[in-house]
């Protein structure tokens, strides 16, 4: 059972990022305040979830949620300066949209850098303990995903639609065929052999 906060009566954000672990794309994060009330049977982390399910939980959190906002950071933001801080950046600009100030923040994972001297707790697997985080993990994931699919339209034969940019046989066998594209991340392992791949 997920709990609704960690700090009662207070506007309390939640935040989480989608994409870390991928080839391709940008990171994507998001930051949520919920109502002390919000609660949905099927809320979860996002990797406990399928795609359908997914996206019916977006359209109730943005339907119910007091305030959330989307950050991302490109593939050359990433490699200029690492995906952990492309990570806790994007989280930044998230928290930075937001239409109401969180007086608290709470973050998946363990690493976080200090955001307008807000206080700030990292939870590990947080997106299986706080809705926030939940409903956090849920908008990245699917915004993220909605934007893969908008750009495997510009570049069809690396099958980002399906992969979501990670590091699938297909991806990199593509990689390998076509070369690389503005939407990879130079600094990342694109190939398991690099002696095959010309950057």
């Amino acid at each position: 059972m997920l709990q609704p906060f960690l700090l009662a009566n207070i506007f309390e954000a939640g935040c989480d990022e989608a994409g870390r672990g991928c080839l391709a794309g940008p990171v994507f994060a998001a930051a949520v305040i919920l109502p002390p009330d919000f609660f949905h049977p099927k809320l979860n982390d996002s990797k406990q979830l399928n795609e359908k399910t997914r996206y019916e939980l977006r359209n109730y959190i943005l339907e119910n949620a007091l305030a959330y906002a989307i950050g991302t950071y490109s593939a050359p933001e990433i490699d200029q300066v690492n995906i952990l801080n492309a990570s806790i950046f994007s989280m930044h600009r998230a928290l930075e949209q937001l239409k109401q100030k969180p007086e608290h923040i709470i973050v998946d994972g363990n690493r976080f850098k200090p955001f307008h001297k807000i206080p700030f707790q990292t939870v590990i697997k947080g997106d299986s303990k706080y809705s926030s985080i939940a409903a956090a993990s849920i908008l990245a994931k699917t915004y993220r995903d909605d934007f893969m699919a908008q750009i495997h339209e510009e570049y069809p034969q690396y099958g980002w639609k399906k992969n979501k940019g990670y590091p699938t046989t297909d991806h990199r066998g593509a990689i390998l065929e076509y070369g690389i594209t503005p939407y990879h991340r130079k600094t990342f392992r694109l190939l398991d052999n690099q002696l095959k791949l010309s950057l």
